[in-house]
């Protein structure tokens, strides 16, 4: 009999992902006899398009935006967020869940807190080095907290490691954060060969993710005829700001999709936001980075918290304050890529703070209370049998 395992999370790529990246190693490390594997979403395409590709079943649920300001808005959410716990009941009970991995969002809320009205064993992700407000909601609902970072922990949940949740220990474990493997088979060359670029020339890799990032895009624009200069320039620009590019030394696309890991192999210099995924995406092979974080009046400020982490590591620089200019962006870049040992040192530093098994850890942890799991459900037939037998 199959334990149904569902993964929670999403709005942007950039949570979805890593859940994949689990559930890739749920599905190495069980049978498709012992584990079904589904994700519950907001219902945005992006999740759609990502779990169809991974084929993964997908459920959508209604979900209210958590905001950290007054709005009227918020109250017309809380609706929405107790019509997704509701739903969310009906669909776990249907589904039979023996486990929920929430991978963090807004719209994790409700499933988790539907997991824990149903008594489901629950193990939730945070991947910033702070805890958005959902995990941090999450929290208190879960089995297991598992963090990116030792620092995480310790600001954070030291309070709450081993303490008691009902008959269980809650239990806060640092497991970095998960990301996909095929990142890991990357080619070089076959990324160059894809893109029609030669081997010679550096390449700097310019990345917004999944929605793009306008001031990385324009920063980019004042400083590319210099750039290209000194090196190929591959831009994923995000579709809102997508424009076809003419010049063979100067590539773009709105999204880079299967040819991703082989790009990301290739490239010499990263340029990207400080969201957590690019971070470790870039990290576990060992990249050097220029981080132009969203800063606190557009975020939480979680990307500029993060990239001071990397940087207090030695394992990027980070334009911020009055460094955040295109001229500084251009000296940066300039820097690394004349400065070769610096560059690998930078990546080195990148590779020891972003080891790569995160998802094989985590993906142990979910398979363990999925086995648990079934034997209850099993020690419960078994009761219900005899029982009848009784009778």
């Amino acid at each position: 009999m199959a334990v149904t395992i569902a993964c929670t999370g999403g709005g942007t790529g950039g949570h979805v992902f890593p859940g994949i990246a689990v559930i890739d190693q749920l599905k190495k490390i069980g049978s498709s006899t012992e584990l079904e594997v589904v994700w519950i979403g907001s219902g945005k395409q992006i999740e759609r398009d990502i779990t169809r590709r991974f084929d993964v079943p997908y459920y959508a649920v209604p979900s209210g935006k958590l905001r950290r300001y007054f709005s009227l808005q918020n109250f017309l959410d809380i609706f929405k967020l107790i019509a997704g716990v509701i739903v969310s009941i009906r669909l776990l009970k249907k589904l039979k869940a023996g486990v929920l991995f929430s991978k963090g969002g807004y719209v994790a809320v409700a499933p988790v807190i539907a997991a824990r009205i149903l008594g489901i064993p629950i193990l939730t992700h945070e991947s910033d080095r702070d805890p958005g407000l959902a995990t941090r909601i999450a929290a208190r609902f879960a089995d297991y907290i598992l963090l990116p970072y030792e620092a995480t922990r310790v600001e954070h949940f030291s309070e709450i490691s081993g303490e008691a949740h009902g008959t269980q220990q809650r239990r806060v474990v640092v497991t970095g954060n998960p990301v996909r493997e095929e990142l890991f088979s990357g080619d070089a060359a076959r990324g160059r060969e894809l893109l029609g670029l030669p081997e010679a020339d550096p390449l700097v890799l310019v990345l917004g993710g999944s929605q793009g990032a306008r001031q990385v895009n324009l920063m980019l624009k004042a400083i590319l005829p210099q750039l290209l200069e000194q090196a190929l320039v591959v831009h994923q620009m995000g579709e809102i700001d997508y424009e076809s590019s003419a010049d063979p030394r100067y590539i773009t696309a709105a999204l880079f999709q299967e040819e991703f890991p082989h790009i990301l192999t290739a490239a010499d210099v990263i340029v990207s936001r400080a969201g957590a995924g690019t971070l470790w995406e870039s990290g576990t092979l060992g990249k050097a980075s220029v981080l132009i974080p969203l800063g606190g009046e557009s975020s939480r400020g979680d990307q500029v918290r993060n990239a001071r982490l990397f940087t207090e590591r030695g394992a990027a620089v980070m334009l911020e304050g009055d460094s955040l200019s295109s001229e500084s962006l251009l000296e940066h870049i300039h820097r690394l890529l004349q400065d070769k040992a610096e560059r690998r040192a930078m990546g080195q530093a990148a590779a020891e703070l972003c080891p790569p098994d995160a998802a094989r850890r985590i993906a142990e942890l979910i398979y363990s209370h999925a086995l648990s799991a079934r034997e209850t459900e099993r020690e419960t037939e078994r009761g219900s049998a005899r029982g009848a037998i009784q009778k």
